[in-house]
Parts: structure tokens; C-alpha cells; sequence
């Protein structure tokens, strides 16, 4: 017995935590590892140039041989998106729902990865055994089809992970969140509760998600214009009450946008879009309609720059051109950063002339995620030992640990951790015990983790001050110079309009490359330095501007 005391769980958050996006917690359990999910997060704007955010998996790559598989709770980009990047590093056996499987498929394709893995197919009331591990799938509701909760069963209790969810009472699909699973649960014993935080900060409950198909009916009904509604690819759920209106009101359907092309043909392909035959037409088929018969489901609810939407704001789309009196929807609530990008697309569809309802304006969509009333009822339903609240920025995992708190928790049996903590979790305690190496690893075209802070720093520094290089010949014996000093401007001053200052730039480089000449110093790094210093102080007495000054040296 007093070996069994002493036996712990790890709970390490690599993702997630103090940032929304690029979910990803490990549980360590007997000299073995499970992984929850694996996303990915969309650049902040300060991250030039960069595609997309993921996690820094060097922790499991030390310990590769200890991980027995990764178990998904839903297919949305910040819980799947970072699994083709992961697998390249970890091959090890994935395990979730027919729908999350089908549209990791799909994006593992996309990346010539099709064999990658073990993609091992789960439903809810499921349980598996990867390892000693021994875990049980649990019915949901979210904004994608097909999510579920996790039980992890260790000897020193049970771990409950919700997954993002909202209690629906009223699903699409009519497959209710499984409280009756919760609840015993927690008559059996929760040892510990990781819950979703996003909507922590919102009162009372989530809407459930059938309201928004009364609002289509009745704005589809409304106007005899053509549609346009943009949405969450992945929002099968909307999906098919977009769909389900356009059916009622005699209207075809073309579907427009990558992300949304592949998602409507794996969800339909699954059984999980039901589309009345003959209302799906190819978008190159909508000009043998009238306006009033047509309905174009498209991406681009985020403003995304090369997204349908954004393409047709811009009249820069091939097959869809905004016309006055177009009726276009945003069904999608802004994700934090992406207000601006929304707000130009929005302006742009005004001044084509188009009417564009967006989520200030009417009930046209709902959150995925459950408010301050549901998550009481999943503290009270689980009744936790100890909480660890996930899903959310700081703001929201402090104000889920109050929300526990004011449901009768010790704030000692409650952890707000970050991501690279190790928690650890014994039959009576839980803390915060070490870290390890955890964070953002920047993908950029093909290149993964080989941006860093410095290269991110460069080009902060060159968009707002542009750069000078300075091109100089000079003789390898004497140090004298042969050709130039060249000057080339990008992104700092128009060359023919600032003739002046160039050549005073020139003269002041040539000045303080004679002085190294008379002094002897031939040494490429001093003289590389001079010309930066020079060059440095100049330019900003005359401009009050520092460029990047990058000083080319040849010898001959």
C-alpha cells in the first residue's frame, strides 16, 4: 500500500495554456507518456511572415520511447494541426473519432504523409488501452461533429479532461453531451478536472446551435437576392443548416474555398453532412441560375488575406464577383487579433454595394464553448478533487479557478499552470514540481523552428526601417579602396528622390574607410563595424531613422 501512495501522474501542458491555440498536454504515468491532442496557433501580427505556430515537442523527442500514442478530442486546426509536423518526429499510433480521423487523413495527405502512423478510429463509450494507460471516450458537444471528453483511469484515481465543450440540448445531430456519464463519474471519484476556460468570462449559458438555423430560414426567406454565407469550415453543424435552408427555399448550393471543398466531401463521404441530392452545384454551374436560386458556402469568416471571402471583397476572385444588392453573412464571431482583418473585409462587401450581416447585427452563430452556468454544472456534476483549468489565456484560467473556488474548491487543490510546467498529481496533493523546455516553434514555408527571435526581430526591424547595404571593394594587400563605396536602399529612402543624402552617405563611408586605411586595419570585422557606425550615426542625425545597414566587403 505505501507504494501505491507514493505512485504519481505528471500532467505537463506543452500548449494551450496563456494562449489560445496549439492545444497539447502530456500525462505521464509509469514511465509512460499519453498525449492530448496536438494543434497548432495562427501567427501573432508581430510575426512576420510566419504560416502558422506549433508546439515545441523537444520534451517527447527525449522521451520518445516512453509515449504510447496520442489521443485526439476533436478535428479543429488547434487540437489536429499540428499532428503532421509531430509525426515526422514521433511515430506512434493516433486515436480518435471517425470525423476527426477523416479530416486529419485529409490534411496528412495534403503534406504526402498519408502512411504516417496507426490512425486508430474511436467512438464515444470507447475505451483503450495504449500502454498501461486505460482511457474512455466520453459524448460531447462543440462546434465540429464527433468531439468527445476523456477518463484517464490511473491505480491513484481518475483524471476527467473535457475537451472543448457546451452543454446543447438541443444538437443538430441529436446527439446530446453524455452528463449522465459525468455525473458518475463523479459519484465514482475525480481525482482530477482539466476543463475548457474560453467562455469563462461570459454568464448564464452557451445558445444551442439549432438557433442559428431559425435565423438562416428566416433571413434566407427574406431576401430574393443571391447568398453568400461565410463560416468555419469545420463547422459541420452550421454546415448543414446553411444547407438545410437553402433545401427548404428551392435553392442550390455552391460550395467555394479549399478548406471548405475538403471539408463538405469528407463530413458528407462520413455520413455526417446530409445533402439532399441535386443541391450541391460546381461553382463554374452558378451562371444557369437566377440570384434568387442560389446560395455560395465559402470561407473567410477570420478576414483571412487569401481566403474566398477576402478574394471577392477584393474582386480578385476567378469564379465569384460581389455585385450590389448580394446578400453576404459572416456566421463566425471575430478569434482575438482577427478583428481588423474582419472589419476591411466587411467595408469592402459595403462598398461593393453588397448587404452584409455579421454577428453584431444578429443571432447567426453561437460558441462551441461553454459559459459560466455549464461550466458550474460540469464542476458539480464531475466534483473534482483538484482543477486544473485549460483552454484559455491567463485571464481565463484565473477566473475558471475563482469560478471553482465559489463552487466550494480549496484554491491549494487548484493549479493555474503555463505551458512547460510539470504538475504533479498524487492521491493527496498536487503541484507544480519543475518545468521543461516548452514554447513556440515558428513554421515558415518549409522551414520549421529555423526562424527564431532573432531572424523575427530582423524583420520587425526591417518593415519599419527598411535597409542600406554598403557594397566596397578593396586591395587585399593595402587595404585600399579599389571600387566604391556603393550604397542600396530598400524600404529606407527613395534613391533618386534623396540623391543628396546618398551621396553624403557615400562620402561619410569612404571618410571613415580612410581612416582604417591610414591606421593599417584591415581586419574584415572592424572595418564592417566602422561603416555600420558611421553610417548608423549619420543616418539617423539626418533622418531619425536606423536601417539595417549591411556592409559587403571584397577583396581583390
Amino acid at each position: 500500500m505505501g507504494e501505491k501512495r507514493e505512485q504519481k501522474v505528471k500532467i505537463i501542458p506543452l500548449g494551450g495554456l496563456h494562449e489560445i491555440g496549439k492545444n497539447m498536454t502530456v500525462i505521464e504515468y509509469r514511465d509512460e507518456i499519453v498525449v492530448i491532442d496536438c494543434g497548432l496557433a495562427f501567427p501573432e501580427e508581430e510575426m512576420l511572415g510566419i504560416d502558422v505556430v506549433i508546439p515545441d515537442i523537444s520534451y517527447l523527442e527525449k522521451n520518445r520511447d516512453k509515449v504510447k500514442g496520442i489521443v485526439l478530442t476533436h478535428g479543429h486546426e488547434d487540437h489536429i494541426g499540428a499532428l503532421p509536423y509531430v509525426l515526422e518526429q514521433l511515430n506512434v499510433p493516433v486515436y480518435g473519432t471517425r470525423l476527426t480521423l477523416g479530416l486529419l487523413k485529409n490534411k496528412l495527405a495534403e503534406f504526402n504523409m498519408a502512411d504516417v502512423c496507426e490512425l486508430i478510429t474511436v467512438k464515444a463509450g470507447d475505451v483503450i488501452r495504449p500502454g498501461s494507460f486505460k482511457i474512455e471516450f466520453i459524448r460531447t458537444s462543440h462546434s465540429i461533429a464527433d468531439t468527445v471528453a476523456l477518463a484517464i483511469y490511473t491505480d491513484i484515481g481518475t483524471i476527467v479532461h473535457s475537451g472543448d465543450f457546451k452543454v446543447d440540448y438541443t444538437p443538430i445531430d441529436r446527439a446530446m453531451i453524455d452528463l449522465h456519464r459525468f455525473a458518475e463519474l463523479g459519484r465514482q471519484g475525480v481525482l482530477l478536472l482539466m476543463a475548457d476556460s474560453t467562455n469563462v468570462e461570459r454568464p448564464g449559458y452557451t445558445m444551442s446551435e439549432s438557433t442559428v438555423g431559425q435565423t438562416f430560414d428566416e433571413m434566407f426567406a427574406a431576401t430574393g437576392s443571391r447568398i453568400i454565407v461565410a463560416t468555419f469550415a469545420s463547422n459541420v453543424h452550421r454546415i448543414q443548416q446553411i444547407i438545410n435552408s437553402a433545401h427548404k427555399l428551392g435553392r442550390k448550393v455552391a460550395v467555394c474555398g479549399r478548406s471548405m471543398v475538403n471539408v463538405v466531401g469528407v463530413a458528407s463521404e462520413l455520413g455526417y453532412l446530409h445533402i439532399p441530392d441535386g443541391l450541391m452545384i460546381d461553382i463554374n454551374e452558378m451562371s444557369r441560375y437566377r440570384d434568387n436560386e442560389i446560395v455560395i458556402l465559402t470561407t473567410g469568416s477570420q478576414g483571412e488575406p487569401m481566403s474566398a471571402l477576402t478574394r471577392m471583397a477584393n474582386a480578385d476572385h476567378r469564379n465569384v464577383e460581389i455585385v450590389p444588392g448580394d446578400l453576404v453573412i459572416i456566421s463566425a464571431s471575430a478569434i482575438p487579433g482577427n478583428e481588423k482583418l474582419i472589419s476591411r473585409v466587411i467595408n469592402r462587401l459595403f462598398a461593393k454595394g453588397a448587404n452584409v450581416i455579421y454577428e453584431d447585427l444578429a443571432d447567426i452563430h453561437v460558441s462551441g464553448h461553454a459559459c459560466q452556468e455549464e461550466l458550474k454544472l460540469m464542476h458539480a456534476l464531475v466534483k473534482p478533487r483538484f482543477f486544473i483549468p485549460v483552454h484559455g489565456e491567463y485571464r481565463h484560467l484565473e477566473r475558471h479557478a475563482r469560478l471553482a473556488q465559489s463552487m466550494g474548491m480549496d484554491s491549494r487543490d487548484i493549479v493555474v499552470g503555463e505551458i512547460g510546467d510539470v504538475i504533479e498529481l498524487t492521491r493527496d496533493s498536487i503541484k507544480v514540481t519543475g518545468k521543461v523546455n516548452a514554447g513556440k516553434v515558428l513554421v515558415d514555408g518549409l522551414g520549421v523552428g529555423d526562424v527564431g527571435n532573432v531572424v523575427l526581430r530582423d524583420r520587425q526591424h526591417l518593415a519599419q526601417d527598411g535597409l542600406m547595404v554598403v557594397v566596397v571593394t578593396i586591395s587585399r594587400e593595402t587595404g585600399a579602396i579599389i571600387a566604391g563605396p556603393d550604397i542600396i536602399s530598400r524600404g529606407f529612402v527613395y534613391v533618386r528622390e534623396s540623391e543628396v543624402l546618398m551621396e553624403q552617405a557615400r562620402l561619410v563611408v569612404k571618410e571613415a574607410l580612410s581612416r582604417c586605411e591610414e591606421k593599417h586595419i584591415t581586419e574584415w570585422a572592424t572595418l564592417k563595424s566602422s561603416i555600420r557606425d558611421v553610417l548608423r550615426a549619420f543616418l539617423y542625425e539626418q533622418t531619425k531613422r536606423k536601417p539595417m545597414i549591411l556592409p559587403i566587403i571584397m577583396e581583390i
